[in-house]
C-alpha cells in the first residue's frame, strides 16, 4: 500500500516515535523512507548579514546531526534511511515535498520541538494533516 514514506523529522520525541513506525512500515511494504529536517528561515531582523549565515549554519548542522542519528537507528533495523534538508516553512515545506516526491504517506510526530502546547495537536501536524496530498499518520 505504501511504497513512498515521508517522515517529517525534527530530533523531537514524536519525530523519533515517527522513525520507529516508518521502519516499521518500511519493513511491512518494502518501501522507501525519506526523513525530511525543515530548517525555519532565520529571523529578518539579524543585525548583520553575518549573523544570519551563522545561525544558518548553526541550524543546518543541528538538524544534520539528528538526521544521522536517525539513519544510525534505522540502518541498526535493517532499514535504509534517505535523508534531507530544507529551509522554510516547516508545514508548508513538508507538504510541498510530498507533492513532489509524490509520497503516498507522511509521518510526523503529534508533537515537534516546541513543547508549549504539547497537550494539543502541534500546529506543525495539523497543517500538513489538511494540507497534505496524501495520507498522514500523526504518531503519539
Amino acid at each position: 500500500m505504501f511504497k513512498k514514506i515521508l517522515l517529517a523529522y525534527d530530533g523531537s520525541e514524536g519525530a523519533r516515535k515517527g522513525l520507529e513506525a516508518g521502519i516499521n512500515l518500511v519493513k511491512l511494504h518494502q518501501a522507501e523512507l525519506l526523513a525530511l529536517a525543515v530548517q525555519e528561515k532565520p529571523p529578518r531582523f539579524a543585525g548583520t548579514m553575518d549573523e544570519v549565515m551563522e545561525e544558518k549554519a548553526f541550524g543546518y548542522q543541528h538538524y544534520e546531526q539528528f538526521l544521522k542519528e536517525a539513519q544510525k537507528r534505522a540502518q541498526e533495523a535493517g532499514v535504509e534511511l534517505k535523508t534531507e534538508i530544507r529551509m522554510g516553512h516547516p508545514a508548508k515545506t513538508i507538504v510541498e515535498v510530498a507533492k513532489e516526491g509524490k509520497f503516498d504517506v507522511i509521518l510526523v510526530g503529534h508533537t515537534g520541538l516546541s513543547q508549549v502546547f504539547r497537550f494539543l495537536l502541534g500546529t506543525t501536524a495539523e497543517k500538513v494533516s489538511r494540507h497534505a496530498p496524501c495520507s498522514v499518520l500523526i504518531v503519539r
